[in-house]
C-alpha cells in the first residue's frame, strides 16, 4: 500500500455479530466488499496456537474452536461483570468470561497460553480488520474514521466504543 493518507474519513458501523466499512465522496456512499466480496464481515475474533483470525475465517473456525473464538464482543462494551446482562449471555457463550476487578473479560488460550482481553481490545481487533478492508480498496492509509453506536447506547458504552 502507498504511503498516501486517504483525505476523508471512512465510516465503521462496528456490529455485535456483523461489521461493515464505507466512503463517502461527494454525494455518494460506497460500502466496501471484504476479501470474500461481502459488503458485511462478521464480527468475529478467533485465536489459536499459531494465529488470531478475524472476520470470515474467524467464524468459520468457531465450530472448531469455539472456547476461543469469540462473538457477541460489542454486549460486553461499558459493562460491569455483575450487570445482569452481562450475566445472562455469560450462560450462552462457549468462550470464557472472567471478573477483572469488577470488569468482564474474555479468558482464551492464544499462541499456546492463557491470554484475558477485554470487549474493547476485542473490538478494536474488529476495528483494525474493517481499516484494513477500506485501505485495500482505496489503496491509501486511513487514518480517520466514524463509528457508529446504537442510540440505546449508555454513558459507559460509548466512550468504550471510542477506546476501542
Amino acid at each position: 500500500m502507498a504511503d498516501e493518507v486517504y483525505d476523508g474519513a471512512i465510516g465503521i458501523d462496528l456490529g455485535t455479530t456483523y461489521s461493515c466499512v464505507a466512503t463517502y465522496e461527494g454525494t455518494n456512499v460506497e460500502i466496501i466488499a471484504n476479501e470474500q466480496g461481502s459488503f458485511t464481515t462478521p464480527s468475529f475474533v478467533s485465536f489459536t496456537d499459531k494465529e488470531r483470525l478475524i472476520g470470515e475465517a474467524a467464524k468459520n473456525n468457531a465450530a472448531m474452536n469455539p472456547r476461543n473464538t469469540v462473538f457477541d464482543a460489542k454486549r460486553l462494551i461499558g459493562r460491569r461483570f455483575d450487570d445482569p446482562t452481562v450475566k445472562k449471555d455469560i450462560e450462552s457463550w462457549p468462550f470464557k468470561i472472567i471478573d477483572d476487578n469488577g470488569n468482564p473479560k474474555i479468558e482464551v488460550e492464544y499462541l499456546g497460553e492463557n491470554k484475558s482481553f477485554s470487549a474493547q481490545e476485542i473490538s478494536s481487533m474488529v476495528l483494525t480488520k474493517m481499516k484494513e478492508i477500506a485501505e485495500t480498496k482505496l489503496g491509501k492509509k486511513v487514518e480517520k474514521a466514524v463509528i457508529t453506536v446504537p442510540a440505546y447506547f449508555n454513558d459507559n458504552q460509548r466512550p468504550a466504543t471510542k477506546d476501542a
